[in-house]
Formats: structure tokens, sequence, C-alpha cells
């Protein structure tokens, strides 16, 4: 009686095993990041920074087409500046890193210690947010209403000081881009702050195919000093919801604070509205979380540093120089297609190596195509494929699929959009499937029970309660390790009571374990 071989998979740990295991094992079999020897910082390697050039490439695409400027400010900002800003301060004061002397000296002991005479007159922090430096320059370059908006946006890295990190999710250093605007009047600002989350939606499922909720933050969510708060939530395969970007809406807080003023039409003197929005290498954790499987990382063609790589079988001997001769060929074909309107992006493996060993690293790096190429294949004028986005199993050797080598030339760019596609709804199915409608407190509570490990996100209605009120409601929820995500921006009228304060509910909410 036959039976059908087993499934054998790339990693050793399983998501429905320990999720938390599992995704470490990812980021090291994938060869993305290591540890630094600082804490909580890490090395990103090629492969998790070529990702990261790609997602900056693509968003600052989209940030310049929307007539923001980019800039660069100090990483050392004078404490004199947060000084200004108490509530903004308060939000990060526990996060920052301080630098209060500027040489070392020999301590005597063969070691070197902060030399007692250099120290600084003002304290500087390294940069965990860019408000209040921007904010400064913001208030010499706006004079007139002519000025007006300000766009602009810097990539750089900034540092809070995380107690807990966990590599690309929550890291004491990490990468990211933040856009700062000012305004004329509220409506203006109010236009770019949505914008930018709608931009920021739009990568995550495009660029990303990774299914997101836009909405507003609840009060006690906002961004310190913040008017309003939005942000973007997406659903991880062990259930949780992670905040992949924000935009807020500053009001005329921090202008008041920075004295960003400008003459009006009527030759008053107004403060502007200002506005500010960021996504961070914690996407990439994102799109680990969303698209990995037990072999590995799945990278969505649009953001994979290699969309193809062609694997020859190489055996040391002389028939490789023909075989290499063949696939430098198709390489150069793959390379002048161009897909999602850029040349495709291929890559030759020649490594010296067994080719089976070679397929691994490739599958748990997630390139979306795999062409493993043998002698007869060259001979006979064949490809054969592997999609990344398809079931594994290497004993059986199943979703490979022998082409004509023309064959798949002509099919690459539509395979690489297929994958595209089918990775956005494969998860957008598991989310969905994921998220379920509750009633009342007790149900909220059943829902997330001890039993059930990966339980998903809850949708209730509520009756957006402020000050004491609320707070007695993110009480309620801490004891259940629940937080709200945000009011969904394309949220139907509700009806029924608010499952917290049995008032008339006003909008619906989801409510989730987060990261």
């Amino acid at each position: 009686m036959n039976q059908t071989p087993a499934i054998r998979h790339a990693l050793n740990t399983k998501r429905e095993d320990d999720f938390a295991q599992w995704y470490q094992e990812v980021i090291s079999e994938a060869e993305m990041a290591e540890e630094s020897g600082v804490r909580g910082c890490m090395v990103i390697k090629p492969w998790g920074y070529g990702i990261w050039e790609r997602i900056q490439r693509l968003m600052d695409d989209r940030i310049k087409a929307a007539g923001v400027q980019n800039c660069y400010f100090p990483l050392f900002i004078p404490l004199s500046y947060f000084a200004k800003e108490a509530e903004h301060v308060e939000g990060f004061a526990k996060e920052m890193a301080v630098v209060t002397h500027h040489r070392l000296v020999g301590d005597g002991k063969g070691g070197l210690t902060p030399d007692p005479e250099a120290k600084l007159e003002e304290p500087l922090i390294v940069r965990p947010t860019s408000e209040t430096v921007i904010g400064a320059a913001m208030a010499r370059w706006v004079q007139s209403w002519r000025d007006l908006p300000l766009l602009t946006n810097q990539w750089a890295n900034v540092v809070r000081w995380e107690m807990r990190t966990r590599m690309f999710l929550r890291t004491s250093e990490f990468l990211w881009q933040e856009g700062h605007t000012a305004h004329a009047d509220r409506d203006d600002a109010m236009v770019e702050t949505l914008r930018a989350l709608e931009m920021y939606r739009d990568f995550a499922e495009t660029e990303l195919a990774m299914p997101v909720i836009a909405g507003e933050k609840p009060e006690n969510e906002r961004f310190p000093g913040a008017v309003a708060t939005y942000s973007i939530e997406a659903m991880m395969q062990d259930g949780k919801a992670l905040q992949a970007g924000t935009s807020h809406y500053l009001g005329t807080g921090f202008a008041q604070a920075a004295g960003i003023q400008y003459q009006d039409k009527e030759g008053a003197q107004q403060y502007c509205h200002t506005t500010s929005w960021g996504t961070s290498t914690r996407m990439i954790g994102g799109l680990i979380m969303t698209h990995g499987d037990d072999d590995g990382l799945r990278v969505p063609p649009m953001v994979a540093p290699h969309q193809i790589v062609v694997l020859p079988m190489l055996r040391d001997g002389p028939e490789d120089e023909a075989l290499l001769a063949y696939c430098a060929e198709l390489t150069k074909a793959l390379s002048g297609l161009k897909a999602f309107g850029e040349p495709v992006r291929v890559l030759l493996d020649k490594r010296p190596g067994k080719a089976t060993q070679k397929r691994w690293a490739w599958v748990k790096k997630g390139v979306p195509l795999v062409l493993e190429i043998g002698g007869r294949d060259a001979t006979g004028g064949q490809v054969s494929m592997l999609r990344r986005d398809k079931l594994w199993n290497a004993a059986a050797k199943a979703n490979f699929v022998s082409l004509a080598k023309d064959e798949f030339t002509g099919r690459a760019v539509s395979e690489l959009e297929d994958i595209q596609s089918s990775l956005f709804a494969e998860a957008k199915s598991k989310r969905d499937a994921r998220i379920e409608r509750v009633d009342s407190f007790d149900a909220l509570s059943t829902f997330f029970s001890e039993d059930k490990r990966y339980p998903g996100w809850a949708e209730v209605v509520w009756s957006r309660p402020t000050g004491d009120e609320l707070d007695a409601v993110i009480q309620k929820l801490k004891a259940l390790k629940l937080t709200i995500r945000n009011t969904p921006m394309d949220g139907p009228q509700v009806s029924g009571q608010c499952i917290f304060t049995d008032r008339p509910a006003v909008e619906r909410i989801y409510v989730a374990r987060a990261y």
C-alpha cells in the first residue's frame, strides 16, 4: 500500500507549537539579522536589509509623489528642546538615551571612564523622534502664508531604550522614515494626516501583501501631545495585532512650543497646524509574521531583493560549462523582462556547494521563484520551477513544475504577479476568519479565554468614553491583556449598547492582544 511521504520542513519549530521561537528561527535561518553585542540592537544582514531597501525605495517614491521633500536632522537633540513640550517629553522620558560627556579618559585600572572635565554644558538626547528639533527648524523656515504648507520627511535611525526587545518588532535602535509637515489651518493639516494614513494602508496591502485596517486610535493610545492619532493595524498569524504605521494630527501645540508662526494674508500672526507620520523596520517583522510558514520566510515579489533565483545543479565536471552557459542565457532573458513596472530581479547562484543545500537556503529566505536546472534540463531546453507561496514538500519534491525555457520566460511575470496577489488573498482570508463580533464583555472574555492559544480579534461597539470612564475600560481590558487597536475609517453605522458602559454605541472598534 502506497503511503504519502511525510512533509519535511526546513525549520525545527512549527508556528503552532511556539510562535515566538518560530519567529526568531525564521530570522536566523533566513539570514535576516543577528544580535549585535549591544542590548536591544541588531545587525541587519544583507537579505534583511535588502528587503528594507525595497521598502524604503518604494515608500520614498510615494512620499515624493505627494510633494514631500527629504531632509536630514541631527541625531543629537538638546534637552532644552524637549523641555518646551512637557506632554511630549513625558511620553518618551523613560526611553531616552542621554549623552552627558564628550571625552573618555583612563580610569587608572586599564579601562576608560567619562572625563569629569568634559561634561557637556547641556545634555543631549539621542533622537527618539524629531518633532522638537524639526519644530525648531520650521520656526526658522516659516514666516509667511506663502511658505505653507511645508512638507518634509527624513529617513533616519532613532533610539528608544526598550526594556523588552525583539528583532524588527521592538528594538532599542531602529530605522524609519518620519514625515513632518506644517499647515495654515486644521483642515489642510487633516488632509495631510489622512493622506499619509492612506499611503501606509495602500503600501502595506499592495507592496507588502499585508492586509491592514486603517483607523483612529483611542484617546489613551494617542502619540504624546497629539490631538488625534491614526494607525494601520495588521493581524499576525498568532492572532495578535501589529501597529505597522501611524499618522498624527498635532494641532497647534507643538507649533506654540517651538514658535512656528506665519503672517496670514491680513497681516496677523498665526500658529501653524502640524502633523507627523512614520513607518519603520517593524514592517519587516509584520511581513515575517504575516507570510512566513514552517519552511521560513515568504517574501512578496514587490519587495524581494531577488524575485527569481536560477540554481544550476553543478557537479564539478566538464559538463558544468554548458549548464552555466544555459543558465546565464536564461538569466539574461529574464532580466530583460519587467514586473510591477521594474526590471525583474534575477540572481544566478553559481556558488560551489550541493544544489539541495542551496535550494533549502533560498526556500528559507523566501525567494518567490526558484529555478532548479540540471544537465538534462539544459540539454532539453527545460526549467524546473518552484513557487515559494505553495506548500513545499521536500520528501515528495512536490510543486516543482517542469516547463520549456521559452514557456517559463513567457509566463515569469504573470507568475510573480500571481504570487503577489495570492499571498495577499491568503493573508486576508486568514485574518477575516479570525475576527469575531461580540456583544457583551462576558463574550469578549470568553473569546480571549486561556484555552484559545491564537484567538484573533474581537469587533465590538462602544460609546467612545473619555477621561476616567475610559481609564476604567482600559483597566478592564488590561486584566485580559487586551488593548483597543483602532476605530476603522470605513466603519458602518452602529446600533446597540456599548459593551463597557451600557450607553448607546457610537462606533465600532477592534480589540486584540498586540505586539
